[in-house]
């Protein structure tokens, strides 16, 4: 019997929660919160577009179904980054 799974292992980056104020997303142990005050773009978009994140780099994750690509310092400090679209 073959126990291997053919194909490529999971991805070290996942939405872990989806609430009425943001998401929760998990990356190396990291656990980093994006409030739609601060990333609205996420607001009212399908759960499985959310949930499908990939890190394209380190610590640059994209979410293709909402063409929105984010790295963690844009998450850390949003205060650097002021600018919104809309």
């Amino acid at each position: 019997m073959n126990l291997s799974t053919p194909g490529k292992t999971t991805s070290d980056v996942e939405v872990t929660n989806i609430s009425n104020r943001g998401l929760s997303l998990l990356c190396r142990s990291k656990q980093m919160f994006l409030s739609y005050e601060q990333f609205p773009w996420f607001l009212n978009q399908p759960v499985k577009a959310i949930l499908n994140v990939e890190e394209v780099s380190p610590s640059h994750f994209y979410w293709p179904d909402i063409d929105i690509d984010l790295t963690e310092e844009i998450i850390d400090h949003p205060e650097r980054y002021p600018l919104l679209a809309r």
